[in-house]
């Protein structure tokens, strides 16, 4: 704890050691698995062995100005540099936690209630059953083919790995405490590459769908047409969509609770002459807490755990909790059932004739490998990731980003060239975006945080991921030039926004040049920067168990080669990356994927 403790004083630069406790506690306490929390601890040793090494002496036994002077020493080594990139992240979210004010309470009054879902812990569920189908993850993609199913009267169970939420799990905690146990490894997965990619997945009933941003994109036109091509008919898609924007409720956010960080988006885009609007969200009832990516404390976000779950479970459908799939059961070339493990270690099986695999993009290929049914050499192969990247500017009158609505607008004017730009800004003391600086400059950047406005860009790359693994998923992801120039492009357009919307500096968030100013500046910035210097995430994996023509994991049905009986209805069957948000995407092709395996029989 004394090299957390010392890390946090010096990158922070914090002075009073009730703060430096409080926020090194509270970095240590919100990660909850053992890989997450080794990595912290193990990034703030390597900053005191470099403390032992230059000083002669530990972090926590230097006094504040020898901690400045030797954060100023590591800002001058590249491989120091991206040490304290990294570690600035978790220690950045806890001290938004801990030392800024709390976010305004949203009000609960008229919050919509839970719904009623057929749920039960693996604990109670018996160790051998029945049933017509089983559906393996409960998000976008598997509640909709469950409902599907159920409504058809087939008896179906849901396994999901994580647990059910409800609203009032979202009420009284801090969103970075809740952000730790809704996603899969405390929203701490990446990608391994040059440079490695943050890969959060929500867990929970629900799936991703309980933690995205709302955000509703129809599949574009071209991209329908391209897949097509790839052996996919689309014939009959825009009614699948039509179908997932009613079940969801889909329509343009109000610019009554978009927020400031919205409007200045919107703003920008105006002067400069750019197509941008506020974007269509699954959201009735959004008050404009800016906590989607934790959990709406007001059931105002219209994930499946609000619509198609309990709609499947009043067809019939029942959810078992807590339980990770192990295996898929097959003999004679013909899917039987499934194993699954308790919290406990003892298994559960489930008979049955038709699988539905909808774990995700990651994990259904390590799935499959562990059944036995990973031979197709185009498995785990072709992952697009819609790479995503932020810029903030600095205005001279409050922004409060956190407060509104998380992704609010849409800027599209450069969409033709796969660059999708949003007003996006995370919940207060839960954000990637890693601002300028170490030690005392760090720590005034954070208290004015609440003047800046935060953009995100993610673009439509080209499928260069791949997804090793058996017992768990080992996603590499390389990012080609082509993507990097792509993301570049992107930079310099979030800084032309900002600018544009008043902001007196643009925060690029490229650790070589922080700062700029100008237009100029910010081209200057983005092109002298290595790729290895980019922040990156990636929150749509796709494309890992591709459908299409002869060649592809699954055929153009979404029914898994070399086997009979096995369905794929997640993201994992997508050909290409949609180029949009893919949340209606996703639900869209498990509606046609679940069809036909109700025609199979």
């Amino acid at each position: 704890m004394n090299a957390l403790t010392g890390t946090v004083a010096a990158v922070l630069g914090l002075e009073d050691e009730d703060d430096v406790r409080r926020v090194a506690t509270r970095a240590r306490d919100a990660f909850p698995t053992p890989a997450a929390r080794l990595g912290l601890t193990a990034g703030a040793g390597a900053v005191d062995v470099l403390s032992r090494l230059l000083t002669g002496r530990p972090l926590d036994a230097l006094d504040a100005d020898r901690r400045e002077a030797l954060c100023k020493v590591l800002e001058g080594r590249p491989a120091a540099v991206r040490l304290l990139e990294t570690l600035k992240i978790p220690l950045l979210q806890a001290a938004a936690t801990e030392l800024l004010p709390a976010p305004p309470r949203v009000p609960y009054e008229g919050a919509r209630p839970d719904a009623d879902l057929d749920c039960t812990p693996s604990s109670a569920w018996p160790s051998r059953t029945t049933a017509d189908a089983i559906v393996i993850g409960s998000g976008a993609g598997g509640a909709m083919a469950a409902r599907t199913l159920a409504r058809a009267g087939l008896s179906v169970v849901v396994v999901e790995e994580g647990r059910r939420f409800v609203a009032a799990d979202f009420r009284d905690r801090p969103p970075l405490e809740r952000f730790t146990r809704l996603y899969r490894d405390a929203g701490a997965s990446f990608a391994l590459g040059r440079p490695p990619v943050l890969l959060p997945e929500g867990r929970a009933v629900g799936g991703t769908t309980v933690v995205n941003s709302g955000t509703c994109y129809r599949t574009p036109p071209h991209v329908q047409r391209r897949w097509s091509r790839l052996g996919v008919p689309m014939d009959g898609f825009d009614a699948y969509l039509d179908e997932v924007e009613a079940t969801l409720h889909v329509a343009p956010q109000p610019i009554d609770v978009l927020g400031r960080n919205g409007l200045l988006a919107l703003e920008g885009a105006r002067r400069l002459g750019w197509k941008a609007a506020p974007l269509r969200r699954n959201a009735p009832g959004c008050a404009g807490s800016g906590q989607c990516a934790a959990g709406c404390p007001r059931n105002a976000k219209n994930g499946v755990h609000l619509n198609a779950l309990p709609q499947a479970c009043a067809a019939g459908a029942r959810i078992i909790t807590h339980a990770k799939v192990e295996r898929i059961l097959v003999e004679r070339g013909r899917a039987t059932g499934a194993r699954a493990r308790r919290p406990d270690g003892t298994h559960l099986e489930i008979l049955a004739s038709r699988i539905v695999v909808a774990a995700g993009a990651t994990q259904t290929p390590p799935l499959l490998r562990r059944s036995g049914l990973g031979g197709h050499p185009g498995l785990g192969r072709g992952m697009a990731v819609h790479p995503a990247t932020s810029m903030a500017g600095r205005f001279d009158e409050p922004v409060v980003s956190w407060s509104g609505v998380m992704q609010s607008a849409g800027i599209e004017e450069a969409h033709g060239d796969g660059i999708l730009i949003e007003a996006t800004a995370s919940p207060h003391g839960m954000s990637s975006f890693v601002l300028p600086g170490t030690g005392r400059e760090l720590r005034r950047r954070l208290a004015e945080s609440g003047r800046l406005a935060v953009l995100g860009a993610m673009i439509a790359d080209g499928p260069s991921g791949r997804v090793y693994g058996r017992r768990r998923p080992l996603p590499r992801y390389d990012l080609s030039a082509r993507d990097a120039a792509r993301l570049r492009r992107a930079l310099v357009a979030m800084g032309r926004i900002l600018l544009a919307a008043g902001a007196r500096e643009v925060l690029t968030g490229l650790p070589r040049h922080p700062i700029a100013r100008t237009e100029e500046e910010v081209s200057e910035a983005v092109a002298s920067a290595p790729v290895t210097d980019l922040h990156l995430a990636g929150f749509h994996p796709t494309g890992t168990a591709r459908m299409g023509g002869a060649g592809t994991p699954a055929d153009p049905q979404g029914r898994l080669r070399g086997v009979r009986g096995v369905h794929l209805v997640d993201a994992s069957v997508l050909p290409t990356c949609p180029e949009v948000n893919p949340q209606l995407t996703i639900m869209a092709m498990a509606l046609r994927n679940a069809d036909a395996a109700l025609a199979d029989g």
